[in-house]
Formats: C-alpha cells, structure tokens, sequence
C-alpha cells in the first residue's frame, strides 16, 4: 500500500506542474507579462517548475524503497542535476519545442529550481529519518 500511496504522489506533482504552468501561461503571463521583472519572472516561471518538481519525482521511490540517506543523497543530488542539465540543454540547443529562444534567466531559474528541489529533499530525509528513530 505504501508503493501505491508513492505514485499517487508522483502523479499529484504532475498535475500540479501542469496546472501551474498551464495557469501562468494562459493567465498570468498575458495579464502581467508586460512589465519589465513580472515578465521575467513569469517567463521563467515554467522552468523553475519543471527543475523543481521534477527533481522531486524522485523522492518518492527513496522513500519506498529506504534506501539509506548517503545513498539516497547521491541519487537524489544527481538526478536535481540531470534535471538542470536537460534543462540547460534545451534552453541553450531546443530539441523539445519546450523553449523558442534562448533565454538566460530561463538558466537561472532552472538552476534555482534544482536548488530548491535539492533543499526541499533535506527536509524531508531529514523528517523521515527523525520519525524512523522514534518509531524504531
């Protein structure tokens, strides 16, 4: 039961990386876009949301699976970087029809988002272990 409560989450944060990012391009960004930093950063937005949760897919087959954190730290540290790396690859050569031009803040914000992702991960190893020893 635990394995199914897992992906249900995986597929919570796709809808929500949908959602919002549907929300910001169809609503936000046309509303608000216009000005100078509102544009950066609802521009940016998406790519801080992908670096993000898709980072975060992999906490959830960690935590199933209770992978021992120095092990659980490489895999998770190493897949926030691929994230960012396709992310930077697609920003800098498109080859998904994602990104249309080349965009640095859209960088920045890939980067941020894998940041983000890599601290949020802490977080939570950091909770889970801590209910691990007290219920062990």
């Amino acid at each position: 039961m635990k394995k199914q409560k897992y992906i249900a989450i995986n597929i919570i944060l796709f809808a929500i990386l949908f959602l919002l990012v549907t929300f910001n391009k169809e609503i936000i960004r046309p509303e608000y876009g216009n000005t100078p930093v509102i544009g950066i950063i609802t521009g940016s937005f998406s790519n801080f949301l992908a670096a993000y949760i898709i980072s975060l897919f992999a906490v959830s087959p960690l935590l199933s699976h209770k992978i021992s954190i120095k092990k659980s730290r490489i895999f998770f540290y190493t897949v926030s970087v691929l994230v960012f790396v396709v992310l930077l690859i697609e920003e800098v050569k498109p080859f998904t029809g994602a990104s249309k031009t080349y965009d640095k803040y859209d960088i920045i914000a890939s980067g941020l988002g894998s940041i983000l992702a890599i601290i949020t991960f802490e977080i939570i190893i950091k909770r889970v272990h801590a209910n691990r020893n007290i219920n062990d």
